[in-house]
């Protein structure tokens, strides 16, 4: 999981330092989108597989495919080639964090894996504290292509304790059948649907035919996407874990929350720079609160669950006041910067607030034997979503004054237009943060619908469960 999160940070602070290498700087985002492509459409595709043939093997498949992918990277003698390693690099690092969840499920019952936030969460600590400051050290006094090879050691480290630490996790192996037709048209049509997020308004305008034909072809494969699973013998997202409640419900709520951390990540930058004038280091430092207040939200939510038998109302009320904390940017979007890194503060407790009681509620509603395809599915709906609340915002900021942030690189580069007055700059935001608001609410009504079922006290809910829903 180190290995996942620090790729997600220590990556964006060389990604200037890289276009000047290659002299390149109109495909430069392509470094960031070939990432994100391919390990969101993988994501369900290894948690299908390691529910099938087990997590070791997948995760040690994952861990190559990745190294490989940093390898190629490294060694790239041209943007094309980089981009392509990214391409690999993210068909290995989209089963990283589905295969990690689905082994704490093997391993931990869900009454007791509030215990264990505090070690996934200081993962997530380490890795966004050290990694933009590691990235930066590293493309500004070493080569780019360090960052990389960086990530051979650690996925051969990985790779050796995961060889032998996960020969302890119980197998569930069964009798299969790989959906392949059902796979290859979720992974088209996923791959279409974050082309148009990613391309419109900044490659091409949100009404060009370009970007109007990607969606229509992306509404048509998933629809073809949907006829197909409904009438095959064993699909490959089963419909009995669609059709799980909390399953449905709860997918909601995280894509929401953690589609609001990520656009305000994306935003929140430009929005200390061009209304209180901060410069972009300063910028950076300002967004650590949202950045590291995820972990502790996290954890005070894991911590509950070990305790309270309503434990899904820690994140409701702390989604609450992260809630009202935005909604006082929308009416005074023009308060002190350290009043704006107080509510990004709350921000990143709300929306950490959420993770483990959804995850862990999904693990703890589903069959044991389908937990992989679970969280892989829960991960693919949370980065389709992450796209679609940035592509809002990105809209959002297009249509008022004319900007075209790079989406999905840490710090977007971007200048206003000569024409574009303080008062429309403030305007612009205050619309970012109500989407946000929205966003959030409708996060926080799915997480009170969903179901609140007894968390077990152990790993499986029976010792074999021959169920027809469990059989699909």
């Amino acid at each position: 999981m180190f290995l996942g999160a620090l790729n997600q940070t220590i990556v964006a602070t060389a990604l200037p330092t890289i276009g000047r290498a290659f002299d390149d700087f109109e495909n430069l985002s392509w470094v960031v989108i070939a990432y994100l492509l391919t390990s969101t459409v993988v994501a369900p595709l290894y948690g299908k597989l390691s529910d099938i043939y087990g997590r070791r093997g997948m995760m040690l498949v994952a861990l190559g495919v990745f190294m490989a992918g940093s390898a190629a990277c490294a060694a790239a003698p041209s943007m094309l080639m980089l981009i392509l390693g990214r391409g690999l690099q993210g068909i290995g690092g989209g089963g990283i964090v589905p295969l990690t969840q689905s082994i704490i499920a093997d391993a931990v019952p869900p009454r007791e894996r509030g215990y264990y936030q505090a070690y996934t969460g200081s993962v997530w600590i380490i890795a966004g504290a050290v990694g933009p400051v590691l990235g930066g050290v590293i493309a500004d006094h070493l080569n780019w292509s360090l960052i990389f090879w960086l990530n051979v050691p650690l996925c051969l480290i990985g790779a050796l304790l995961s060889n032998r630490q996960l020969k302890r996790v119980p197998q569930h192996e069964r009798a299969h059948k790989i959906d392949l037709t059902g796979a290859a048209l979720m992974m088209v049509s996923a791959i279409t649907l974050l082309l148009a997020l990613t391309w419109g308004g900044t490659r091409y305008p949100w009404l060009s035919q370009q970007i109007v034909g990607l969606v229509v072809a992306a509404l048509v494969l998933s629809a073809a996407f949907i006829w197909w699973m409904l009438r095959a013998p064993e699909p490959f997202l089963p419909i009995s874990v669609l059709n799980n409640p909390v399953m449905r419900v709860g997918s909601i709520t995280t894509a929401c929350t953690q589609g609001v951390n990520i656009g305000l990540t994306i935003y929140v930058p430009l929005y200390y720079e061009l209304v209180h004038g901060l410069s972009a280091s300063d910028s950076g430092l300002a967004l650590i609160p949202i950045v590291m207040m995820t972990t502790p939200g996290s954890y005070l939510s894991g911590r509950a669950m070990l305790y309270l038998n309503r434990y899904k109302w820690v994140p409701i009320l702390m989604l609450s006041i992260a809630t009202v904390a935005v909604l006082a940017l929308v009416f005074d979007p023009l308060m002190p910067v350290w009043a704006v890194a107080v509510v990004m503060c709350l921000v990143g407790m709300g929306t950490g607030s959420s993770y483990p009681v959804v995850t862990v509620s999904i693990q703890n509603a589903i069959a044991h034997q389908q937990i992989g395809v679970a969280m892989g599915a829960m991960n693919f709906f949370r980065a389709l979503a992450s796209a679609f609340v940035v592509a809002v915002m990105g809209a959002i900021m297009l249509a008022d004054v004319g900007l075209a942030p790079q989406r999905g690189a840490a710090t977007a580069i971007v200048t206003a237009a000569v024409n574009t007055t303080g008062d429309e700059l403030v305007r612009t935001f205050v619309h970012i943060f109500a989407v946000a608001v929205l966003f959030l609410v409708i996060g926080i009504v799915a997480l009170v619908i969903m179901e609140e079922r007894p968390l077990r006290t152990t790993v499986l809910a029976t010792p074999r469960d021959t169920s027809p829903e469990a059989a699909e």
